[in-house]
Formats: C-alpha cells, sequence, structure tokens
C-alpha cells in the first residue's frame, strides 16, 4: 500500500457491497486483522466510523469487493488531511 496513489474521498458511494459478490477473499485473517485495526483507528479517526461500519458487517466472509473498500479506506488515510466539518 505504499506506493499507492493517494486519494481525498473516504468511499466511493457508486459501489453497493453486497454479500454474495463475486469470490472469497483468500486470506480471511488478513481481512479481519485490518478490520479490528480500524476500528481501532475510529478512536481517534471519526470521520472513518461509517466506511468501516460497512466494511465491518462482511467480517464472517469477505469477497474481493469488500477488500478493494478496506483498501479504498487504506488510501484515504494515507492522504493524512483531516477535512472537519463544524456543525
Amino acid at each position: 500500500m505504499l506506493d499507492s496513489r493517494m486519494i481525498n474521498t473516504l468511499m466511493d458511494y457508486h459501489v453497493k457491497l453486497d454479500a454474495n459478490m463475486r469470490e472469497l477473499f483468500a486470506d480471511v485473517g488478513q481481512y479481519r486483522r485490518l478490520v479490528g485495526k480500524l476500528i481501532y483507528l475510529i478512536v481517534t479517526r471519526p470521520n472513518i466510523t461509517y466506511a468501516v461500519g460497512v466494511v465491518s458487517q462482511f467480517i464472517h466472509a469477505p469477497r474481493h469487493p469488500h477488500w478493494e473498500a478496506i483498501s479504498h479506506i487504506l488510501r484515504y488515510l494515507k492522504d493524512g488531511t483531516w477535512k472537519w466539518f463544524v456543525v
């Protein structure tokens, strides 16, 4: 992921994640560990809460589109800029 380009949007809202998409992701343990680390990161980065909640729904049987969604989150975090909105 170090060589990937940065993005400034958290999720691709046009992609609909479903439990029956394509084949299963090969390394379920890696997916679960990464989702766990993202859940822990929510404490300091509350702006990723929704996206992490979406990918954590598929922790029992992740598919390749779910892994791509996690990659998208990681590329967003690589950007490093905070987008604060004052309400």
